[in-house]
C-alpha cells in the first residue's frame, strides 16, 4: 500500500546552517492491511518522512507510491485513500463533539443523512457516544485523541498515518487507544503508518522501521526484531561502568556494551546468565549497584540498533515536535 524507493531529502543550507541530508535512500515498504510504527531517534527523519507521505513536503529524488498511485504526479488520486492525525491537536476545543465532526463532515461534500450515518459509523468503537454534545476542552486527553481519530475515520480512509498520538496520555489512556486503533485496523482493514518513541506501543503493530540519521536501520516484526538481541541478557550498573568493562573483559572473557550507566551482555545463552551473575556478585559485589537478566523488549531493540537510550528518544520526540513548528528550511 505504500512504497518507498531511494528517497532523499536535504534540507537547504544558510549563512548559519549548513545543507542537511534528512532522508538518505530510504527504502521502506508497507503492505496491504500492516500496522507499522515508525521510530528513531532526533534527526532521524521520522518528520520529514512524514511531512513527505502527507504532501507537506517535496522529496529531493525517489518515489513514493500509494495505494498504486505515485504521490509525485497524482496526488489528487492519493488524498481521498488517507486520513491523518497530526501530534498537535486538530479539533477545535471551543466545539463540541458533534460540532467538530459535523463540520469534516461537510468540508468532505457529507451532509444530512450521509453525514449522520458517516459519523455514527466512526464513534461506533469509541466512548464518545454520550459526549456528543460536550466541548473538546472539557474532554480527557485520551477521549480528545478519540475525537481526532473518529474525524478521519468519517471519510473511510484505507491509509491511516498517525503522528506520536498518544504523547501527552498517561498509561491507562494510551494503552486503551493504541488497542482500539489495532482493532479499528483490523475489522476495516486499513493500513496504518504511526510515529511513536513509546516502546509498549509498537508492541501492537505487525511491524516497527527505526530510523537513523535518515537510513532505515531495521524493519521486521517486534518478535524478529527482539530476537536481534538474543533471547536473553544480563544487566548491570556498576559504580565505574568503564572500570568494570575492563573487569568483564579480563576477568570473565564477556564483552559488554555500555549504553549510559548500563553495561549489558547481549545473546548469552540462557544457561549462563545466571552463573554469571552469583560469579559478579561473589567477587565483586561492592562494584555492583544492581545486576539482573532480563528478557529483551523493543526498547532494548531500540537501545542496540540506534546505540541511543529510551530516554533520548523520548527528549528527541520534544526536540522533533518543536522542529514540526518551525518552517520548513530549518525543520
Amino acid at each position: 500500500m505504500i512504497l518507498i524507493r531511494n528517497l532523499r531529502h536535504t534540507y537547504p543550507g544558510t549563512r548559519r546552517q549548513s545543507a542537511r541530508n534528512a532522508l538518505r535512500d530510504l527504502s521502506l515498504e508497507i503492505a496491504d492491511g500492516q500496522f507499522c510504527i515508525l521510530s528513531g531517534p532526533n534527526g532521524s527523519g521520522k518528520s520529514t518522512l512524514f511531512r513527505i507521505l502527507c504532501g507537506l513536503a517535496t522529496p529531493s529524488s525517489g518515489s513514493v507510491t500509494i495505494g498504486g498511485h505515485d504521490l509525485a504526479t497524482a496526488p489528487e488520486r492519493i488524498r481521498p485513500l488517507m486520513g491523518v492525525v497530526f501530534q498537535s491537536p486538530a479539533v477545535d476545543k471551543n466545539l463540541s463533539v458533534q460540532e467538530n465532526l459535523t463540520l469534516h463532515a461537510e468540508l468532505h461534500g457529507l451532509r444530512g443523512a450521509a453525514a449522520t450515518a458517516r459519523i455514527t459509523e466512526a464513534l461506533s468503537w469509541s466512548d464518545l457516544k454520550d459526549r456528543l454534545g460536550d466541548r473538546v476542552e472539557t474532554l480527557s486527553g485520551g477521549l480528545a485523541r478519540q475525537v481526532e481519530l473518529a474525524k478521519c475515520l468519517t471519510t473511510r480512509p484505507q491509509i491511516l498515518l498517525l503522528d506520536e498520538p498518544t504523547t501527552g496520555l498517561d498509561p491507562a489512556s494510551r494503552r486503551s487507544f493504541i488497542l482500539a486503533l489495532r482493532r479499528l485496523q483490523r475489522d476495516r482493514r486499513m493500513t496504518v503508518l504511526m510515529t511513536s518513541h513509546v516502546f509498549s506501543d509498537a508492541e501492537f503493530a505487525d511491524s516497527v522501521a527505526i530510523l537513523r540519521d535518515g537510513t532505515l536501520l531495521a524493519h521486521d516484526t517486534p518478535d524478529r526484531l527482539k530476537a536481534m538481541v538474543g533471547t536473553e541478557m544480563v544487566v548491570i550498573r556498576p559504580r565505574d561502568p568503564a572500570a568494570f568493562a575492563a573487569v568483564l573483559e579480563t576477568g570473565f572473557a564477556r564483552t559488554p556494551i555500555r549504553y549510559g550507566d548500563e553495561l549489558r551482555i547481549e545473546n548469552i545463552p540462557p544457561e549462563e546468565a545466571v552463573p554469571l551473575i552469583a560469579a559478579v556478585l561473589a567477587n565483586h559485589r561492592d562494584d555492583v549497584l544492581s545486576i539482573g537478566v532480563k528478557q529483551p523488549d523493543l526498547e532494548d531493540v531500540f537501545v542496540h540498533v540506534t546505540g541511543r537510550t529510551a530516554a533520548f528518544a523520548a527528549e528527541a520526540d520534544q526536540t522533533d515536535s518543536r522542529a514540526r513548528r518551525q518552517p520548513e528550511l530549518t525543520a
